[in-house]
């Protein structure tokens, strides 16, 4: 035999939600494993997710943002012997309120194992970091729109994510300044201006 998985065997499956429901329907469907006694079917439900942080008005704020915003991942046994779908697992999840239903649709084929490593492997590393809602990159320019500084350019020199807070060189009179800036009080400078 090789040693590829067997189609009996417990695999990752995507399975589409509702805008907003993933955590809903990963409650939901543990719930209802648990309920049914269905465990030997499902294993795993995963909403992957990371950490992201924004300060505003000096307060810092975290949320979870979704890696794959209207998708969950099942690990499961979906198929038997004969590759004949089991009506019990697929019934269960498919009635799951906020599940649309399988990627794949009526023949769902599980992910790759390089596919949810892949998925794991982000979940793993974005583990007790956070991560600012809106990137900088020392040298970037960018727009001031608040502050004693409001519609000047700057370019940033330093970026202190711990605190929300960026140092910019700013040209006031024709010498440069540096300023000192929260995240919240700049914008990223678009292409057109």
């Amino acid at each position: 035999m090789s040693n590829s998985q067997s189609i009996t065997d417990l695999r990752w499956y995507a399975v589409q939600t509702l805008s907003n429901m993933e955590g809903k329907a990963k409650q939901y469907l543990n719930k209802f494993t648990e309920f049914e006694e269905m465990g030997d079917y499902i294993q795993e439900v995963l909403v992957p997710t990371e950490v992201v942080s924004e300060i505003k008005n000096g307060k810092k704020t975290t949320r979870n943002r979704k890696f794959y915003p209207g998708y969950i991942f099942v690990k499961m046994r979906l198929y038997d012997e004969t590759n004949k779908i089991l009506q019990k697992p697929w019934y269960l999840v498919n009635e799951v309120q906020g599940i649309i239903g399988f990627v794949g649709g009526e023949k769902p084929v599980p992910l790759k194992p390089s596919e949810i490593d892949r998925i794991i492997h982000q979940v793993q590393e974005s583990q007790g970091k956070e991560k600012p809602k809106v990137q900088f990159e020392a040298g970037e320019v960018i727009k001031i729109n608040e502050g004693p500084f409001v519609n000047l350019n700057g370019e940033i020199d330093d970026i202190d994510i711990d605190r929300g807070k960026l140092k910019v060189s700013v040209s006031i009179f024709g010498r440069l300044t540096p300023v000192e800036l929260e995240f919240w009080q700049v914008d990223k400078v678009s292409e057109e201006e």
